[in-house]
This record gives structure tokens, sequence and C-alpha cells, in this order.
């Protein structure tokens, strides 16, 4: 079946190439299709209204979640539109939502994103789909942390993730045996939950911020990596306005795509 959202400040263009995802592809209508939470569905979007078809009417309160269709972005732009660099960057890309997504997905897919770039890592993710996620309607799902149990860097070797195969072991590991537990981590305050998340080898504050922002919807984390870092320099070099305050990774996500996709910059997750 199908179901029919209308919402202001929702763009499904913005939302999945903005770089918080990677496995979501436009589709020939002018839509997307994607795999997400074990699920194929696709999306297509006239004006503010989007359809979103192949799910089952149990599973809809799932996708608003997923899709974070609570949550008012007006409030936010009207918010940021106090700082004049925001102001424009949410102008530019109004359509930007944070997604709800899963967190051991999202925790391999930001390992994975390391010194790379978003055609490299989609890649990436989709042999790790291939080769260990399970079949389903349309391709693979992401494989869960117990499919991956024991997994080495020698069996990942497939995927061509490089010296990331080692980060990817250690994370599904960490998990398996309880070191890394997502629910603790979503109840631990931003600073405690990235320290945890940072036990993982090759985790540091960058990835750990992605997982804890896009995973755990913890909007105050606020991911740097060397292209947010000129942001910073060239836009705030005394930080970022306290009109941001508490809704600090979602500002990334609009200067991010504002400077990517308006300033002429080649950026790198």
């Amino acid at each position: 079946m199908e179901f029919k959202v209308k919402k202001e400040c929702f763009d499904l263009e913005q939302t999945f190439l903005c770089g918080q995802c990677f496995r979501w592809r436009p589709s020939e209508n002018g839509g997307f299709s994607g795999i997400a939470m074990g699920q194929r569905v696709t999306l297509s979007q006239s004006d503010r209204e989007i359809t979103v078809a192949g799910v089952e009417k149990a599973d809809i309160p799932k996708w608003e979640n997923y899709f974070d269709l609570q949550t008012d972005y007006s409030e936010y732009i009207k918010r940021f539109s106090a700082d004049e660099t925001l102001k424009a960057a949410c102008e530019c890309s109004p359509g930007i939502r944070i997604l709800r997504q899963e967190p051991f997905e999202t925790l391999i897919s930001f390992i994975i994103s390391q010194n790379n770039n978003i055609p490299r890592i989609t890649g990436i993710v989709e042999r790790l789909c291939e080769s260990f996620g399970e079949k389903i309607n349309g391709g693979y799902a992401f494989p869960t942390a117990e499919r991956l149990r024991g997994v080495t860097p020698e069996d990942l070797a497939p995927l061509r993730a490089g010296f990331r195969a080692k980060y990817i072991a250690d994370a599904v590991n960490k998990v398996n045996s309880g070191i890394i537990d997502f629910e603790e981590i979503d109840a631990l305050p931003l600073d405690q939950a990235r320290e945890r998340l940072k036990l993982i080898v090759g985790v540091g504050d960058k990835v750990a911020d992605c997982v804890l922002l896009f995973a755990f919807h913890k909007l105050d984390a606020f991911p740097k990596d060397v292209w947010v870092k000129r942001i910073m320099a060239e836009f705030y070099p005394g930080g970022l306005p306290e009109c941001v305050k508490g809704a600090e990774g979602v500002a990334q996500q609009y200067l991010f795509d504002y400077v990517r996709n308006h300033k002429g910059l080649e950026i790198n997750t």
C-alpha cells in the first residue's frame, strides 16, 4: 500500500542527497527508492505532497518516525534565520530533514565514510549488503550485527573497504559483545555517548557525532570533518551563533549542503 505526506520543509532530493544516508537512489519518475529498516520503499513527490509506496499499514508509524515527520522544521529555519549565513543556507535547502536511521547501519556506514567520497561509500555499503545482508524483495537488507558476528577483515576484503575493514570488524565485535549498547548510548548525554562510541577502533569525534545525530537524533551533535572545519573558519571563527543552540546538528546539515551545492566546493563526508 501507500500513504501520502503533506509537509512543509520536506524535499526528497535535499534530504537523501545531503550526505546523511547512502542507500537511497533517484528513480526515473523523479522520486527515490531505497532500502531502510529491512524494507524497500519508493517515494515520489509532487509539490508539497510525498507518496510513500511499498509499506504495510502497520508500518506507517515507523516510517513517519524515520522521516522525522513529527518535527516542525520551519521552526528551525525561523530560528536560524537570525544569522545571515544560516538564513541563506536555509533558503537554498529548506527541505532537508534529519532521518532517524537504524543505529548499527549508521555506525558501519560512517566508519566506511572515513576519508572517502559518497560514490565510493555507496559502493562499499552496497557490496556489504549483497555479501552479508538478507535478500529481500528488490535487493538486500543491511546486515545485522548478529549476522556479521565473527567477521574478520579478511572476510570483508571483497568489499574493497581498505583500512576500514578492521574498524568494521571491531565495531561488529563490540556491538555483539555488549561493549557498545545502543539503548545505553541513546540514554547518555552527548559527551558520554560520544566517548562510548569511541571505544571502537577507528571511531573518532566526527564518526561518533554522525552516528549520534543521524541514528540517535541527538541534535546537539555537530560532526566536524575537514570541510565543516573550513565552513567554521570562513563563517564562524568565533563559534556558532546562539540561535542554533541545542540544534547544532540541524544547522550543520543546512550549512554543509549550502557550501557543497551553492558555493562550488566538492565536499567529501
